[in-house]
């Protein structure tokens, strides 16, 4: 256990000054939205071509330019084209899909409505992302694909998640919505797996409204997944002879497409996207740095001599270690930031292998879990069997998310966290 000095001048939860005394909204505000934007949204509307493709193969070829992708899917949100990854995949009734369960519902939910079981896997605690080494003893003749979170913008460890799906010739999901412009040891993230998928709503890194992009290299996960729900696209894409005599109505019986005021802004984003990365990344680092001798919070982010990066950074994490702040509870903590000025939340785990949805809902009438309902085994996992995600309550922080290198602003807000951790023996009190 650190010992920590107290020094200046009190906490404003004790009655002392605020560190963060004036408002800066355009330090968080996102997206940054221009008359650019404007036009291209109101160009759609005054068409009245909000329902069709033009704009949206449009921006689907330069997403694929940006991210390195040969076959790119617009679609109505991330959880959509997450759906159409699986089913692209191969994912079928029976069938076998192990994620992380720290992370999203929409990363694996939809399995259960194909049929599938997710099999939940553990989490490296410094990553917060699927451990590899997790991953290979949950293999079964029925595993169809892993996917993967890169989470709040933390790069899997791809390398060996690749090698153990090709040993055993499963495919690879990327859930990339979190990560939009990360870098992998100096690969774009999301162009990695055999196909990824990725949500671009609103409070995302990349934010274009409510929208969803797939992205693949493999031109028959791609047919597949514009078959299941993209059924207006087949005739100029489909060659899959299976496919063909199929065209006309969408497999899964649904409607996917983009709305094109959406991909109209994917387009003005997009040709500034690159060049706000840098800017959010200097931010971001820039804060870290700050905070590298402070007690009770460590970063969230890869190494810096790795060759990878955060992305747009999106939904920043810290890890609370509370033994360097005598034991301090998270909350305690994140209440005194708060009224620094410092806007902080505290979490944790999100243990989506323990929610009663995924183990006790019935959600289409089969007589038993929907998880389970076509499995050939109850696969159900109980409370300690992915230790690491379920002891993480507590242990990470929501942190600020800059998107402009404002050194004196970006200052203050580093010494509110001092200030906090300083004062932290009389918070125990």
């Amino acid at each position: 256990m650190n010992r920590v000095t107290t020094t200046g001048p009190p906490l404003a939860i004790k009655g002392g000054p605020k560190t963060i005394d004036t408002e800066e909204p355009d330090l968080f505000k996102w997206p940054i939205v221009t008359e650019e934007d404007e036009r291209a949204i109101l160009g759609v509307l005054h068409t009245a071509s909000m329902s069709q493709k033009g704009t949206t193969a449009e921006f689907e070829v330069k997403w694929g330019e940006f991210l390195g992708t040969q076959y790119n899917l617009g679609y109505c949100n991330g959880t959509a084209a997450i759906m159409g990854a699986m089913y692209g995949a191969g994912l079928r009734r029976g069938d076998e899909l192990i994620a992380p369960s720290l992370t999203y519902w929409a990363t694996a939910m939809q399995a259960m409505a194909l049929g599938a079981t997710p099999v939940f896997a553990d989490v490296e605690r410094h990553s917060l992302c699927i451990d590899p080494n997790d991953i290979e003893h949950r293999i079964t003749p029925r595993t169809k694909a892993i996917i993967v979170v890169h989470l709040c913008g933390y790069p899997c460890d791809m390398d060996p998640i690749l090698q153990i799906a090709r040993r055993h010739n499963i495919k690879v999901i990327e859930d990339a919505s979190h990560c939009h412009g990360a870098l992998y040891k100096g690969r774009k993230v999301g162009a990695l797996g055999d196909v990824s998928a990725m949500s671009m709503m609103s409070r995302k890194a990349f934010a274009i409204g409510e929208a969803g992009m797939l992205c693949t290299n493999d031109r028959k996960i791609m047919e597949y997944a514009a078959a299941f729900g993209h059924y207006q696209r087949l005739p100029e894409i489909v060659s899959e002879p299976e496919l063909k005599k199929l065209a006309g109505i969408p497999l899964g019986g649904y409607k996917f497409r983009m709305c094109q005021w959406s991909s109209a802004m994917g387009l003005t984003q997009l040709k500034h996207y690159p060049q706000r990365i840098v800017e959010i990344q200097k931010a971001m680092n820039r804060f870290w740095d700050l905070l590298e001798d402070v007690p009770g919070v460590a970063a969230h982010r890869p190494p810096k001599d790795s060759g990878s990066t955060m992305g747009g950074w999106y939904h920043p994490l810290g890890h609370y270690v509370p033994d360097e702040l005598g034991g301090l509870p998270a909350d305690k903590f994140v209440e005194a930031l708060r009224a620094e000025g410092v806007p902080c939340s505290a979490g944790g785990s999100s243990s989506l292998h323990l929610h009663p949805v995924m183990n006790d809902a019935d959600v289409y009438g089969d007589g038993k879990p929907t998880r389970i309902a076509f499995s050939d085994r109850d696969l159900r996992q109980p409370p300690g069997s992915l230790p690491v995600t379920e002891s993480l309550e507590g242990l990470v922080l929501g942190m600020p998310w800059f998107k402009h290198d404002w050194p004196e602003s970006i200052e203050r807000y580093a010494a509110a966290y001092r200030k906090v951790a300083e004062h932290a023996n009389e918070l125990m009190a």
